[in-house]
């Protein structure tokens, strides 16, 4: 049995912060599944080709075609410990978190050979001791045979206000109602997608962040990780 945890869930719901800390715990590595649809989304647009709800056919087959050929790689940022995207040398960083690429992930993930074109290379990201994977089909599709499977989830107008605090915080201007239509809306179109909709694996930890604070969830996070794997001393 490998050692993978997965942890789903919908945009601002906690995964990254959650994902990176229960790494830390263990001393396991991580895979951003979502960084991965950011960073394809991201280069999509700049080869200039038009992202929407229904993309035609052609744009789907470029897409794809780029999906195949992206050259990713992650690096650890031994200044603020984060683990950074590059794709073609370029770090991605703060391009791929924009509310845009966020946008941009949902629209390439949505089309059925993309999600098969960086399957196998999500599966890849396995090395030992284990793995951390934080996305929206982890669970579900990528490592279906993971040995805990978690899903974080939150309301719509609390992802928003956390999104809000953020960028606030980094002195980037925002509009609360944009920000809770641009949630909604990327939820809708995440959860009826035709192929790997966001939803719980049916053998997953389902944890409702909407009134904990980031302690209070991961506290309930390592007790069920303790369950499911004894033995890792994650206190």
């Amino acid at each position: 049995m490998k050692n993978i945890i997965t942890i789903d869930g919908p945009s601002g719901a906690g995964k990254g912060t959650i994902t990176q800390l229960v790494a830390e715990r263990l001393g396991w590595h991580i895979l951003d599944s979502g960084a991965l649809y950011r960073i394809l989304g991201v280069a999509a647009k700049n080869q200039g080709l038009l992202l929407s709800d229904t993309i035609d056919t052609d744009v789907a087959d470029q897409v794809t075609h780029l999906a195949r050929h992206l050259d990713v790689e992650f690096q650890l940022n031994t200044t603020n410990g984060e683990v950074e995207p590059y794709l073609s040398g370029q770090n991605l960083a703060k391009e791929i978190r924009t509310d845009e690429a966020g946008q941009a992930a949902s629209q390439v993930a949505a089309i059925p050979s993309v999600r098969d074109a960086l399957l196998a290379r999500q599966r890849d990201f396995y090395q030992q001791p284990g793995l951390v994977a934080d996305g929206r089909d982890m669970g579900t599709i990528v490592f279906d045979d993971a040995p805990v499977k978690i899903f974080l989830t939150a309301s719509a107008e609390c992802r928003a206000e956390r999104r809000y605090q953020q960028l606030i915080n980094k002195g980037v201007g925002a509009n609360m109602r944009a920000l809770l239509k641009s949630i909604q809306a990327r939820d809708e179109r995440d959860r009826t997608r035709s192929v790997a909709p966001l939803v719980p694996a049916v053998d997953a930890f389902v944890v409702d962040s909407s009134s904990l604070d980031i302690q209070q969830v991961l506290s309930q996070v390592l007790v069920y990780i303790e369950k499911k794997l004894p033995g890792n001393h994650l206190d």
